[in-house]
């Protein structure tokens, strides 16, 4: 028995082992290859099975260059177990591993990051990673001379150059076809995907150069819609989370996931789009004035955003928070974690319901003195864990899928759990709009609630957000985005409200339109502000 236990192979036969299992570990770079190639004539049969064979050819001169004794088999065993991972959430999500992608890693809170955690995920790891890193540990590698070792190194290198080099020769237009035309393909092949991402994730995050603040809108100051009234402006942004656009009735849904909005005389807009498909693009850039073509996370992460000229101009702003964090965009701004009130019946392990967001809030509108804008940022729609996003009496359509490995409910009950979130966002926007509503003798108000980027429900294998912009699917890009006017702040800003229904339903926006909408809604006079992005200016009577 022990025996058995005892592997042992020499310095070549451990680099050829290592070239294979990293070549099967790519089972889902090749089976996609595959499918796109078609395999209808002899020589696509050809191309596709070259593809393996290119694959274990470049792996082999990349564990013939770097697998030095001592570091061979540790590199190998953390390899492998990073491999795992990712192909997990590859394979179950249909996501692509990115420098985004490891943003969402690196920047999730603990609540987030264990609705990830499954038996299934667990029971990946383990046998995808743990026990073929374990194995790799237990191989016993026979020395042999120094230079018997390089030598024989250098002419597996040689061998399988020459082998890339000719099947390169005969299929060189079919792969530079394959890669040009399929987008991401060349993101599933792993661990480089997840490495490079890290590198990438690192360098923007901690190697960017200067980080000192740019300062901009310093000029800001209140226009006189602001100084001349006698009542004050006070403006509350929901930021919503992983909502789509697709699945609210009052954007043409088939079902009524919106009952208590369609009875508030909103603006909706139909053709909304997000900046990015994660939390941690798309608020930093929503609040930053930079349109997405020259979106830089790095250059948001160190520059004010339109809350700092909104405070410049002597505008009150609040941040209540109840969705992991404002991704920098409220650093400078006063600021309110909601699950730290660990409310009872709202709140639970760290994660809140979005009720919270309403908790007290009747105080800090009626607590107001200067004019002000209030930013709910809510859990909303927040996957994989749906089902528990929503308190009971929300769950109107079933059967729901009451698990957070979701790509194992059936469409319809993933898609019923989905729904029931839209109806407790359409619930909570609502009654922000009532509590609204009810202080028109004292302020003018108004409402704008959008969410920062889409979702996936299955289609086209896809669960979940975070794909690369260019390759997302619509369902990932299409947004909520809508507003709600008092009559006292319509009249005051001299907004045809008729108007504004009129252009929404045709009118293509997007998170590039917030940054200036927010400063045209509170008459803030700056020289950032860009009236052609302004959502309300079109509409303005006077």
């Amino acid at each position: 028995m022990r025996s058995l236990l005892k592997l042992r192979c020499n310095d070549m036969q451990f680099n050829l082992l290592c070239a294979t299992l990293f070549t099967l570990v790519n089972a889902l770079f090749i089976e996609r290859s595959w499918r796109v190639i078609g395999m209808q004539t002899p020589r696509e049969w050809v191309f596709a099975a070259s593809v393996p064979v290119v694959l274990f050819s470049a792996w082999l001169i990349i564990f013939s260059a770097i697998n030095l004794p001592l570091l061979r088999k540790p590199l190998a065993m953390l390899l492998i177990i990073g491999c795992a991972a990712a192909n997990y959430f590859m394979y179950s999500y249909g996501v692509v591993i990115d420098t985004n992608m490891m943003v969402n890693v690196f920047e999730t809170n603990q609540q987030e990051a264990m609705a990830l955690v499954t038996p299934k995920l667990v029971m990946w790891l383990i046998l995808g990673g743990v026990v073929p890193a374990l194995l790799i540990g237990a191989i016993t590698i026979t020395p042999a001379k120094w230079w018997y070792s390089l030598l024989v190194r250098g002419l597996s290198i040689l061998g399988a150059i020459v082998l890339i080099l000719l099947i390169a020769s005969v299929f060189y237009k079919d792969y530079a076809s394959l890669f040009r035309n399929t987008n991401g393909i060349a993101k599933l092949v792993t661990p480089p995907n997840y490495i490079s991402a890290i590198g990438n994730y690192s360098k923007d995050r901690w190697f960017s150069g200067d980080k000192t603040l740019t300062r901009i809108g310093e000029d800001a100051k209140k226009g006189p819609l602001l100084t001349q009234s006698a009542k004050k402006t006070v403006v509350v942004l929901v930021v919503g989370e992983t909502s789509r656009a697709q699945n609210y009735s009052l954007g043409g849904y088939a079902r009524e996931t919106n009952p208590q909005l369609k009875k508030q005389d909103v603006v909706w807009f139909n053709n909304a789009t997000s900046c990015g498909t994660e939390t941690a693009v798309s608020v930093p850039c929503m609040f930053s004035n930079m349109t997405r073509e020259n979106y830089s996370a790095n250059t948001a992460r160190y520059t004010e955003g339109v809350l700092d000229v909104l405070k410049h101009a002597g505008i009150n702003v609040l941040w209540r928070e109840n969705d992991g964090g404002c991704k920098g965009a409220c650093n400078r701004v006063n600021f309110t974690d909601m699950t730290r009130w660990q409310l009872k019946d709202m709140c639970k392990n760290g994660s809140c319901l979005d009720d919270a967001e309403l908790y007290r809030l009747d105080n800090v509108l009626d607590g107001l003195q200067r004019d002000s804008v209030i930013v709910l940022h809510i859990m909303g729609s927040h996957g994989p864990a749906y089902y528990q996003r929503y308190p009971a009496q929300f769950r109107r359509f079933t059967p729901t899928c009451d698990t957070n490995q979701i790509e194992d409910c059936d469409r319809q009950s993933l898609t019923n759990t989905y729904d029931n979130t839209i109806l407790y966002t359409d619930d909570i926007v609502s009654r922000t709009i009532d509590k609204l509503r009810a202080r028109q003798g004292q302020m003018n108000t108004a409402l704008v609630y959008l969410s920062d980027h889409g979702e996936s429900l299955g289609e086209s294998g896809m669960y979940l957000h975070g794909t690369p912009r260019m390759l997302a699917p619509q369902e990932q890009i299409r947004i909520p985005f809508l507003f709600w006017l008092s009559d006292g702040y319509a009249n005051q800003f001299s907004l045809d409200k008729t108007c504004m229904k009129k252009e929404a339903a045709s009118r293509e926006i997007s998170h590039d339109n917030l940054f200036d909408t927010l400063l045209g809604m509170m008459d803030v006079k700056t020289n950032v502000y860009r009236p052609k992005l302004d959502l309300t200016r079109s509409c303005r009577t006077a």
